[in-house]
């Protein structure tokens, strides 16, 4: 549960994030992949933490969790990270398209996550586990 609590603090906090440097409510933000912080790293982390308050940090089990939560914040800001880059170079060439009548979709930008977004998202997950003992 406290996994889950992580996650959903996050996702609202994408909302706060936004709306601060953006000047503008988007309730997209909820359900949008990317942005400050990290769901996905405060939900492993929180899990990761989670297991290890209760099963031992020198337990199997953590290990197997802190593994799976350096996979999931690796992809977070790595290959999504560069998944949405390319999207952006894509976009302006589709962008040049529809000058020549053409209109293809546009592809989302915004799918993964910079390093502090996955560290501040971390930080997020261990301090909810660590609260909710």
């Amino acid at each position: 549960m406290t996994a889950i609590l992580a996650w959903a603090i996050a996702q609202f906090l994408k909302i706060i994030s936004w709306a601060f440097v953006s000047k503008e409510l988007n309730f997209r933000r909820l359900v949008e992949p990317g942005g400050m912080p990290s769901s996905h790293s405060a939900f492993v982390t929180s899990l990761s933490t989670g297991i290890g308050i209760y099963e031992g940090f020198d337990s199997t089990m953590f290990a197997l969790a802190a593994v799976f939560a350096v996979i999931v914040m690796y992809d977070a800001s790595g290959v999504r990270r560069a998944a949405g880059k390319q999207a952006r170079v894509l976009n302006r060439i589709i962008e040049d398209l529809n000058r020549r009548e053409l209109h293809p979709e546009r592809l989302r930008e915004l799918l993964g996550h910079t390093p502090f977004e996955v560290v501040v998202g971390a930080a997020l997950g261990i301090v909810l586990a660590l609260w909710r003992l």
